[in-house]
This record gives C-alpha cells, structure tokens and sequence, in this order.
C-alpha cells in the first residue's frame, strides 16, 4: 500500500464532498454538518484541485454532481463508512449508521418496530432505509450498497459471499372483490385460483417473476394459471383487483399493512404455499453496529394474522 500521498486528503473535504452529493445542495449539506456553507464550498473546492476534476456542477439549482462527481462518490462513501468503523472500535461504545434495505411491506410493518427497539438497546446506532424490490436488495447487499436486508429467500440470492437467518413464515393469500362469490370462503386452494385471471408479484420484464413463491407455488402443484397482470406494489395488486381485472394471489404481509377496503383476503389452503423471510448480511465482514441490528430483528415480533400464527424459525436455522 503507497501511503506517501494520503495525507494530502482531509477527511473534512470528503465529509463535505459526500454531504453536497447526499443533501443536493451545499446549504443543505452545511446544516447537516453544523459548519457554514463558505467552509463546506471551500471543502469542495480544495477536494477538486486536488483531484483535478470538477465534482459538483454549481452551474444548475439544486447543484448536481458531475460525472466524474458521481464515478468517485461511492469511494468517498467508503471512506467515511470505514471511518465510522473505525470509531466504533476504537471507543468500545456500539455505533455508526446502518443501511438497511427492505422491500414494501416488510418497511411498513418492520422498520418502524426496530427503529424503536433500537432506540432502547443501542441508541448510538442510526438506521437508514433503504426500499426495493426483492431483486434489487439482493444486489444492493452483494454490491455493498446495503449493509442488511430483510427479503424472502426466493428469489434466490445469485451470490456465494451472503448469509441469511430466517425471521418468519407467511402464507400466501387470494385476493378477491368483496362481492366476489370466494370472498366470504374460509379458504381456497390454488387450483380455484388458477381457474381464474390471475394478478401476481415481479414484473413481467424482470426474467425473475417465475422464482416469486406464488409461482413456485402453481407450478409445484402442476398448474398453469392465466397472469393477466404483475406487479410488486401492494396497493397496485389491490386496485386492479377491485376493478375486476382478476384474482390477486400474494403474500399476507403485503396486504395486511395495505389499504384493503373493497377486497377480501382468503387464505390459500394447500400446504406449503407461503413465504420465507429473512434477514441477510455479507460474510466477512465485521461490525458490532450491523451485529447489534441483526440481533434486533431476530427478536422482534414476527406478523400476526387474523386466521393463523406465524411461526418463528429457531435462530440457528441460517441459510447460505
């Protein structure tokens, strides 16, 4: 490793350089940081001469960075990720700042409830959500964009460096229009469903719709339903099933933290129709701040729903 021009870099001037690029602009950035915005620009500016680049186009209201800006923030980043590693080991006190990426409905019904329990057991940690797609959370964590995720386990993570610990079981439910003769049933297997235009998770260009549990779930049983539409918003899969266009087959947290006036929820019968979810971390990496959140989650309360208990997963069962 060549130290001999590192000390040429202030961390002040990437603090600064990395707030401009997360706030939009270096007002914006000189609140956050408690300084004034003449010594965040002067940061910026010392940051440019000394890489030789312009990193922030002052010339557009809110200031954006410039390519050569955008190719060097995520190293920036790291840096003061690192640094805030660095810190919490140094002093022994757990701390730093915690991404952590969920999907819809897992933030809706979890985020809020570990924000909280943080507050009590680490209040040095902050938590910082990120929300996406299953897909998109699997890449966030395997690129380092993410420090945790919370994601069912299909689709599969395609990466050999992650870990997952399971949180909970969820079954899968139909959603159907309130006036539907199905919407006052106590259960309904797949095989009704797939008799009927069916509304189901992913998106139809994602060349991941057919690893969704609601499609494993059809083509385990050797089913074949129509798909008439797809999409991985909650409230979109409720609307379209009000308005007639099908039979909403999803899972049950995505509906029970929705707004489901005009539908109803029935529970899908056959066995093992339901969802995984978990918790996943990089292997290799170590920081009391992510093992303090980890630890969190695992002892939340899992979702509860009005027709069955979820079961929790011993934490031991981890999965590769």
């Amino acid at each position: 490793m060549d130290l001999s021009s590192v000390h040429h870099y202030r961390i002040d001037w990437i603090a600064s350089f990395v707030a401009v690029a997360h706030h939009g602009s270096f007002s914006a950035a000189a609140k956050a940081l408690y300084r004034s915005q003449p010594r965040v620009s002067s940061h910026v500016a010392a940051l440019e001469r000394l890489v030789g680049r312009r990193l922030v186009d002052r010339s557009v209201q809110p200031a954006i960075l410039t390519p050569e800006g955008r190719g060097l923030l995520p190293h920036a980043e790291e840096i003061i990720r690192r640094l805030d590693l660095l810190a919490e080991l140094a002093d022994g006190t757990v701390c730093g700042t915690v991404r952590l990426g969920c999907y819809p409905s897992v933030a809706a019904y979890l985020y809020p409830r570990v924000v909280r329990a943080l507050r009590a057991t680490h209040p040095q940690v902050r938590l910082v959500l990120h929300e996406g797609p299953s897909i998109e959370l699997g890449q966030r964590l395997t690129d380092g964009s993410v420090d945790l995720a919370v994601r069912p386990l299909h689709p599969l993570v395609n990466s050999d460096r992650v870990a997952s610990q399971v949180l909970w079981r969820e079954p899968l439910v139909a959603v159907f229009r309130d006036d539907h003769p199905l919407a006052t049933a106590s259960g309904v297997t797949l095989a009704r469903t797939a008799a009927l235009p069916v509304i189901s998770i992913g998106e139809s260009d994602d060349g991941h719709s057919r690893q969704y549990e609601t499609n494993l779930a059809f083509a385990n049983l050797g089913l074949q339903p129509v798909i008439c539409e797809r999409t991985n918003q909650p409230q979109t899969l409720i609307s379209l099933v009000r308005h007639g266009l099908g039979v909403g087959v999803t899972n049950a947290l995505a509906m029970t933290t929705a707004d489901t006036s005009g539908v109803a929820l029935v529970p899908i019968s056959d066995a093992n129709c339901e969802r995984v979810v978990a918790t996943w971390w990089r292997l290799g990496e170590v920081s009391p701040a992510v093992e303090a959140v980890r630890e969190t989650l695992g002892k939340l309360p899992v979702p509860e729903w009005p027709w069955t208990s979820a079961s929790r997963i011993p934490a031991s069962a981890t999965e590769d």
